[in-house]
């Protein structure tokens, strides 16, 4: 098989003409990506579902809107914990489910597609540890372990998103949905983990890019307005 470049924690941002209902106007991020498959979860999806109403425990840790996301069309029955630990981490990692197990990339595929702690209390994790309860995907962004204590994180967590499902290509999937025009790949940056204003967040990444994708943000939401 033709070695995949890892787009690993990368956004794929979808272009006007995906037509797929699933993910018209979706900001993905992809938590795994190499020759098995892909999966990602969509940013600006919120639910009326409140964090509080299916995980207490965390939802005093879930930035605004606190609510759950749904983060993709496959395994809906599930959550994924995703946060961002400030301190300048890189590297990528694996990805584990809520029972800490790694899903493969692309499995059950469906169609194309806080206030920062202090200083002081990061001290551990800008040395480059990784808190226990967090495992990094890239940079500062990783996944978090929902069966672990919240404690655990409460003093390092910049901000937590809280994902019900997630989206998955198969082998090749994703790269020919690419070489279709499906999608732009962009970089992420931590704060679009935990934007207040998710159904932004489209026109927002396209926006800052130096580039042509930048017009593409005024693209209207009906072309037949246009």
């Amino acid at each position: 098989m033709t070695e995949v470049s890892s787009l690993t924690g990368r956004l794929l941002v979808a272009t006007p003409a995906l037509a797929d209902p699933n993910f018209d106007r979706a900001v993905v991020l992809l938590l795994d990506h190499d020759e098995e498959g892909s999966l990602g979860v969509v940013l600006n999806r919120p639910t009326p579902v409140g964090v509080a109403d299916i995980l207490a425990p965390w939802a005093a840790l879930a930035g605004e809107p606190g609510v759950v996301f749904q983060g993709g069309p496959v395994s809906l029955d599930s959550a994924l914990g995703v946060a961002v630990v400030p301190g300048g981490l890189s590297g990528e990692g694996g990805i584990p489910s809520v029972d800490g197990s790694t899903p493969a990339g692309g499995d059950g595929a469906e169609p194309a597609g806080a206030p920062a702690a202090p200083a002081a209390d990061r001290a551990d994790v800008q040395s480059g540890d990784e808190p226990l309860g967090w495992r990094r995907v890239h940079g500062a962004i990783g996944l978090v372990d929902l069966e672990a204590p919240p404690e655990l994180l409460a003093a390092v967590l910049g901000s937590l998103r809280i994902f019900a499902g997630y989206a998955g290509w198969g082998p090749g999937q994703l790269e020919d949905e690419l070489v279709e025009g499906a999608w732009y790949v962009v970089e992420s940056e931590p704060g679009d983990v935990s934007s207040p204003d998710p159904e932004q967040l489209w026109r927002a990444v396209l926006r800052r890019q130096r580039n042509e994708l930048a017009m593409v943000a005024t693209y209207p939401d009906d072309p037949s307005l246009n």
